[in-house]
């Protein structure tokens, strides 16, 4: 039945953790290039050598996200404090086939993907040498179908003593507040076991079947970015034998999902380039880094998204969930904001940069008072009214 004139239709809960401070991991077979991206992206010293297993513990930072309008506004108010949005980005340590059953350190590292929202799937698509591939060849395709059935594998042997379980206190027991956790249960059983698909693969899970989901966190329910790893080489003249074939898979199975085709080999040479060295190759060989686009992408594979308050004390991005109203993202700043909220004062970044001061958008008509079931968008900045909550007087 279709919403009513005037009434939003109901969106469905979001797969995954709740919450801001979420991560995104770097996953892959071993000696596809995933420490070297992690320094390069982080500008940290992460070990990064020839050989598999390198990376036993998870490294793990904070990248800033580059945004243009953070930018703007910091060269515009010139404040004393500068606080960009954040990706929290975790190093993980190369899978190998078997990993599900502990092969290769598998078990631990399956863990720490396990402890991520989000992963970034590396592959490598190139020939080298001098970097040993564990399985002898470089086949990306094949590598990105050994780390999608490792990660069903483990969500296969974790979903059964979930049933079993279930199956002995709601069908067999009595507990029968259990039983429709129980089908779903078996549902999910039936997509990741019987079918062998990831459990985003899936477009039709209705709120029962989320809130299940979001109970459990498989493995297989974490959005991925494929990112190809391409010689410098390939990357400059944009061309690789494996590109249309890794898109073609994914496309195949996991539609929506992005490709994302990069150079580490580039991408560390550029740290070592001052500005004017980096342009110089840029303009020379007609390409550019993809940093910003990966990070930016991995930002909003976590359904994150953030709002700007803007003066002369402070510029701040403040990260929120998407679909996130006003009052929670007023709570974001001090829980005070949020228990005493009045309305929030908001201006699109576009109205505010086309203005050129907060005056011009209020003379324009584009500076909104809106209230508590206002939905934050990105970029907005926003400033709250809120009444101090009544401390109780002592008796």
């Amino acid at each position: 039945m279709p919403p009513k004139k005037g009434e939003e239709p109901k969106s469905l809960p979001l797969i995954g953790r709740f919450g801001t401070c979420l991560k995104i991991g770097i996953v892959g077979l071993p000696n596809v290039g995933k420490s070297t991206f992690f320094n390069v992206l982080t500008k940290s010293q992460a070990s990064a050598e020839n050989f598999p297993f390198c990376t036993i513990d998870p490294n793990e930072s904070r990248v800033p996200v580059p945004d243009e309008r953070f930018d703007y506004l910091c060269e515009y108010h010139k404040p004393a404090s500068k606080v960009p949005a954040f990706l929290n980005v975790v190093d993980i340590a190369g899978l190998v086939k078997g990993a599900h059953a502990g092969q290769g350190l598998g078990n631990a590292f399956l863990s720490h993907i396990s402890a991520c929202d989000a992963i970034f799937h590396m592959t490598r698509s190139f020939e080298d040498e001098d970097i040993i591939h564990v399985e002898g060849s470089v086949d990306p395709v094949r590598d990105i179908e050994i780390i999608h059935e490792e990660l069903r594998l483990k969500d296969e042997e974790f979903i059964m003593p979930i049933i079993d379980k279930l199956e002995k206190v709601a069908v067999r027991g009595s507990d029968k507040k259990l039983k429709p956790e129980y089908d779903i249960m078996c549902k999910i059983k039936n997509w990741v076991i019987d079918e062998k698909k990831h459990v985003r693969f899936c477009r039709d899970w209705n709120e029962k079947e989320i809130d299940v989901l979001n109970k459990h966190l498989f493995l297989t329910s974490k959005p991925m970015i494929y990112l190809v790893n391409l010689s410098e080489k390939d990357y400059i003249r944009k061309k690789n034998k494996w590109l249309a074939k890794i898109k073609e898979w994914v496309d195949k199975h996991d539609p929506g999902a992005l490709v994302i085709p990069f150079s580490g080999g580039v991408e560390l040479k550029f740290q070592d380039m001052s500005d004017e060295e980096k342009q110089k190759y840029l303009e020379e060989n007609k390409t550019q880094s993809v940093l910003t686009k990966i990070i930016k992408s991995g930002y909003a594979a976590l359904l994150l998204e953030y709002f700007f308050t803007a003066g002369t004390d402070e510029v701040r991005a403040w990260t929120i969930r998407k679909g996130t109203k006003a009052p929670q993202a007023a709570g974001k700043i001090h829980t005070d904001f949020e228990k005493g909220f009045i309305m929030a004062e908001v201006m699109k970044f576009e109205d505010f940069k086309e203005g050129g001061t907060e005056s011009a958008v209020k003379a324009a008509g584009k500076y909104r008072q809106l209230g508590r079931n206002y939905v934050v968008e990105d970029g907005d900045i926003i400033f709250f009214k809120f009444n101090t909550p009544q401390q109780p007087k002592k008796k």
